[in-house]
């Protein structure tokens, strides 16, 4: 059974810095679609971060530069380095695998195939 536990969120200032965490069980980062998303309230879920078994990496345009996703394949983790955070950056991000990333403009629905989900983390920047 695939399962999928975030930590990390928290209560920050505007430009300060947090660094989420995924450590996954029942799979391996290395052989799936891993990625970050988020979903505030009253609205859809919308994709941050992701990153294909190859390691290639894909981002939102309203993170790049200030969010880095990365994997520690001896762990089987997954992390989401967030720094400059914004205000808009607060709602809960969640963790996902999938069993292959779709190529997408949007990657928001780059998830194919199978998926899991972590219960997620808050994370709440104020200004």
């Amino acid at each position: 059974q695939v399962r999928l536990v975030e930590s990390g969120g928290g209560s920050v200032q505007a430009g300060e810095s947090l660094r989420l965490s995924c450590h996954v069980s029942g799979d391996a980062v290395s052989d799936s679609c891993m990625g970050w998303f988020r979903q505030a309230a009253g609205k859809d879920r919308e994709g941050v971060a992701t990153m294909n078994s190859g390691g290639v990496e894909r981002y939102a345009d309203f993170v790049k530069g200030r969010f880095t996703i990365s994997r520690d394949t001896n762990k089987n983790t997954l992390f989401l380095q967030m720094d400059n955070l914004k205000p808009e950056d607060t709602p809960m991000y969640y963790c996902a695998l999938s069993q292959y990333c779709h190529v997408t403009t949007d990657i928001s629905y780059a998830l194919g195939g199978e998926k899991f989900w972590g219960r997620g983390t808050q994370v709440t920047v104020s200004s």
